[in-house]
């Protein structure tokens, strides 16, 4: 086979697995592996098989390693980070995804956005309210559709919830332990 047929069979591969995720998710496996028996470094199918392990299979680890082999491939390929970050959520490896954030965030052309919105969560999940808070507002400020406004509103006030609850509940403890 000359290269031309094998670039267009590994794209045809990569198409099918992308147009199959994550509904037929035997086709995305086959199809992947097909992929990535032909180049092992093809950055689509890496990322693609790291959303696999990562949202389907629940195991990050695994999606940790596709991912991170994908931007060793190709670091500026954009759709990853976002996944990647949430993977690093899930697993609870908090350092390293403040990390790939401030990267992303110094990345030409990548959404801002939603890596904010990744670090509002991040510092949410360290307990860091405030800070979520301007975090999801400066995620706002890239927003530029009114789904995604609106996703990060609910994020405020989500989190402004979480802290009136969390103050309320220091006060009632404080008031048991002053009528002792």
């Amino acid at each position: 086979m000359n290269k031309t047929m094998d670039t267009n069979l590994l794209n045809n591969y990569v198409l099918k697995a992308i147009d199959a995720f994550p509904h037929d998710l035997e086709e995305v496996v086959e199809n992947l592996n097909y992929a990535l028996s032909y180049n092992s470094k093809n950055v689509h199918a890496l990322y693609l098989m790291g959303r696999l392990q990562g949202e389907i299979l629940g195991d990050y680890e695994q999606s940790k390693l596709y991912f991170a082999e994908a931007l060793a491939v190709q670091i500026g390929f954009h759709k990853i980070y976002p996944r990647y970050i949430q993977v690093l959520l899930w697993n609870e490896d908090l350092n390293e995804a403040q990390k790939l954030i401030d990267f992303a965030l110094t990345i030409k052309g990548i959404d801002k956005g939603v890596i904010w919105r990744k670090q509002g969560r991040l510092l949410e999940i360290n307990s860091a309210y405030k800070k979520a808070i301007k975090a999801f507002k400066t995620g706002k400020l890239y927003g530029f559709n009114d789904d995604f406004i609106y996703e990060i509103n609910n994020e405020i006030s989500r989190v402004k919830n979480k802290v009136k609850s969390i103050s309320k509940t220091k006060k009632k403890h404080k008031k048991k332990k002053n009528k002792k």
